[in-house]
């Protein structure tokens, strides 16, 4: 499947500001097997003083930008053609949850892929004896960990209400899961900390998801959104598996894979410093446009 994708991110400051240091993730990755970049363009504007692109520790796309001038407003615009392609999980080499401490006792790596990364605590997760227990109320006896990813994630979808107006960005998975509302976030938030409570490493996918217009009506430039799911380890044999808790499907080629992190910290689209006396309005806009006659 072919997309054309274009996310522009904006930001208008109610007052000037300057010395604006940023380092954005905004430009999907390539994805051996899984997903292809075929062109990608990011465009800013005022032009920064001083602009560096890397590939972070888990093979994110990192661009860092400086300005030192006076701005009032400031523009992102990422354009990307992306080739996204079908994978069948064998589900048969899924380790079994029981077998699952003895299979991280032997990982001795620690590459960017190793699930001992995604165990724990980190900034924006911590695992908690209320998540273990909901994860063990909700698996039954001889499951495996595929299974478990899926039943984990059906139970946050049937538990939770999409809610835009109920969270943000700083909302915790804590308040998120007490108050059982939220948006893709916090359904991948609660289910990574949910998984790393019961020792199932997990971790945070940051992208774009093809919505699909009700039968009958025309698709809307714009109408798409950055997403998150989430991504498991499923043993040594199948790897990581992901999975979209707030869609309760397993990822497939309407998901777009921008950046791989433990938490939103990780793969967080913006952030950065800068000097001001005042404060900001920022919008997003998002478009993934199917080529369906491409060839």
């Amino acid at each position: 499947m072919l997309y054309d994708v274009t996310l522009r991110i904006s930001y208008k400051y109610k007052a000037p500001v300057y010395a604006g240091r940023h380092l954005l993730r905004l430009a999907p990755i390539d994805i051996p097997g899984v997903q292809k970049v075929l062109s990608s363009k990011l465009d800013v504007s005022p032009n920064p003083t001083g602009r560096s692109r890397f590939d972070d520790f888990f093979g994110n796309t990192a661009v860092e930008m400086v300005f030192e001038d006076y701005h009032s407003e400031i523009e992102f615009l990422q354009q990307a053609r992306i080739e996204r392609q079908s994978v069948k999980l064998d589900e048969t080499l899924a380790l079994p949850f029981d077998d699952l401490a003895a299979a991280l006792d032997n990982t001795q790596t620690l590459d960017p892929r190793s699930p001992l990364h995604f165990l724990g605590e980190t900034p924006r997760i911590r695992p908690n004896a209320t998540l273990r227990d909901y994860v063990l109320d909700t698996l039954p006896v001889d499951v495996s960990l595929l299974q478990a990813v899926r039943l984990v994630g059906a139970a946050l979808h049937r538990d939770f209400t999409f809610d835009a107006r109920a969270t943000s960005v700083e909302t915790t998975h804590e308040e998120a899961f007490e108050h059982k509302r939220g948006v893709c976030q916090d359904f991948s938030h609660v289910m990574i900390a949910a998984l790393r409570s019961a020792g199932i490493p997990a971790g945070y996918v940051s992208g774009f998801l093809r919505t699909r217009p009700p039968p009958g009506k025309p698709r809307l430039a714009g109408a798409d959104a950055m997403h998150a799911w989430v991504r498991a380890w499923c043993g040594p044999s199948l790897g990581w598996v992901e999975y979209d808790p707030t869609n309760a499907v397993d990822i497939g080629t309407d998901h777009i894979v921008v950046g791989y992190g433990r938490d939103y910290s990780d793969v967080s689209p913006v952030k950065g410093v800068l000097r001001t006396a005042s404060g900001q309005v920022s919008t997003q806009e998002v478009d993934v446009l199917p080529l369906e006659n491409a060839s």
